[in-house]
């Protein structure tokens, strides 16, 4: 769990949101997370079954935002859980120890640590910067990466407003992922947009 982590927008046009994602994945993503939050049930059905064919084409995984009963029904590779979703140790129990289960954690460290302790896969902190699509009341800092790489187990996720310019420093602070939505899907080229992300994890180590 080491790169560019693609996080879907609100797209209602599922040839459109294919598309985008996957020329992200040719520009070398390496996980996949379906988040679309006005969708109803049949449209979050249609593109996530249609993104994880997707994501299995190139050998990546797909995993599912906030619900774990379409994961499940899917058998997609995981779940993304926000503060307001199920708990990870209820999403570890029903999915069983082989899928991915991340869990936003904000800017609160005690939030990582309990998501660890619950069979959490990865712990996703932000918003770092400002973001053109969630609204954060609060500001990351980027400190916060030098104590979670020295306390936590976990593979350790940054989003909020990524860019290229805006994560490198991240990544060298010792971020596994970059989570991004608009600096890949909203860009005119998005394959190229995921080269620049994907190029932050080329010979950098990991501190």
């Amino acid at each position: 769990m080491r790169g560019l982590y693609l996080v879907t927008p609100n797209w209602d046009d599922t040839d459109r949101l294919l598309a985008a994602t996957e020329s992200g994945l040719r520009g070398g993503a390496v996980l996949v997370q379906y988040r679309h939050k006005e969708a109803d049930g049949a449209l979050r059905l249609e593109q996530a079954g249609a993104l994880l064919a997707l994501c299995r084409r190139y050998g990546r995984r797909l995993i599912v935002n906030d619900h774990l009963d379409l994961c499940m029904r899917l058998d997609a590779d995981g779940v993304h859980l926000g503060g307001t979703d199920a708990g990870p140790a209820l999403a570890r129990r029903l999915l069983g120890a082989g899928k991915i289960v991340g869990v936003s954690c904000y800017g609160q460290l005690a939030l990582a640590h309990a998501a660890q302790e619950a069979g959490a896969s990865y712990a996703a902190f932000g918003g770092f910067y400002p973001s053109p699509v969630k609204k954060y009341d609060f500001v990351t800092a980027p400190s916060i990466l030098d104590t979670a790489r020295t306390e936590l187990r976990l593979p350790l996720v940054v989003i909020g407003g990524m860019t290229p310019e805006h994560a490198a420093p991240l990544v060298a602070r010792g971020a596994d992922m970059v989570a991004a939505i608009t600096g890949v899907y909203g860009d005119a080229a998005p394959e190229s947009a995921a080269r620049r992300f994907a190029k932050l994890f080329h010979g950098a180590a990991r501190p």
